[in-house]
């Protein structure tokens, strides 16, 4: 849809500054926007469909964080000074190679961080394991390893560039504190496993809502599934998933949670669990 964007937005603007340039001069300059905005999201953990509707396969570098300050500052520092500097391309160019030399590295970093995971999945003995590494805020160093099984997650939340473990959380700790703390050292690094199905008692009836098919679109959507919790009352039965991909250390609430409910007897209804008591139905 790129070119067909760019063609018809650049119709547009001979349209409305009818005395501008010709509309393949806007048509280059909207491509290039288009295409940016198209990487910006390629290059997060949550990716983007780029061809849809032909296919919703989603496209994630998992290099970068959603919200990224460094990577939001080169651009901002870019567009400063090529506005002082206006009659001349290079800060634009250098702007853009500062911009795509941080994705790099950032990328190098990645490999880093997977190379550590696949390590502990030797020294533990779990055979088959994937191992992926996904951007954390609020450093290019930060970053949570997953080492996926059948089974369960192995996550562990790291630094590449610490060197000792951060000072305990002070309980007045300002908001990017409390995001940067948890990540430690490699040779002090923690790692947390997660059932993905819960407990064994609780597997069958996971297992049976994950693989229903009104429960689908969560089972695309969610790249870590993993149980939340099973709410056994009268007459209702819901169980709960969240996604351990927007699991972020040091903010209270995890987004994105579904599940599924139903009454004794009846059939199974996908729900979205917005706090721990209110729930929102989906169909």
């Amino acid at each position: 849809m790129l070119a067909l964007w760019a063609v018809l937005l650049a119709w547009l603007c001979t349209r409305v500054w009818r005395r501008g340039p010709s509309w393949r001069a806007y048509a280059g300059v909207i491509a290039w926007g288009i295409a940016a905005h198209i990487a910006g999201d390629g290059i997060t953990s949550f990716g983007t469909m780029v061809f849809a509707p032909i296919s919703d396969w989603r496209a994630a570098l998992s290099t970068t964080f959603i919200i990224d300050l460094w990577f939001s500052g080169i651009i901002l520092a870019g567009l400063l000074a090529s506005w002082v500097w206006r009659h001349s391309r290079w800060p634009a160019v250098a702007g853009m190679s500062a911009l795509c030399a941080y994705v790099v590295f950032q990328f190098a970093m990645q490999q880093r961080a997977v190379d550590f995971g696949k390590q502990y999945a030797k020294d533990s003995g779990l055979r088959n394991a994937r191992v992926s590494a996904l951007p954390r805020p609020v450093s290019p160093f930060n970053w949570m390893v997953v080492v996926e099984t059948e089974e369960r997650y192995h996550y562990s939340l790291i630094s590449l560039s610490a060197r000792v473990a951060p000072p305990p959380l002070a309980p007045d700790a300002g908001f990017f504190t409390r995001l940067a703390v948890p990540y430690l050292p490699l040779d002090k690094a923690q790692w947390v496993p997660a059932d993905r199905w819960g407990a064994s008692a609780q597997s069958a009836l996971a297992r049976e809502v994950m693989n229903h098919p009104r429960f689908a679109f969560f089972s695309w959507f969610a790249q870590y599934p993993l149980l939340y919790r099973i709410d056994s009352g009268n007459p209702h039965t819901c169980v709960w998933f969240q996604d351990l991909r927007f699991f972020t250390a040091g903010r209270a609430a995890w987004p994105f949670r579904y599940g599924m409910c139903r009454d004794a007897g009846g059939e199974w209804r996908a729900y979205e669990l917005l706090s721990d008591n209110t729930t929102s139905l989906i169909y």
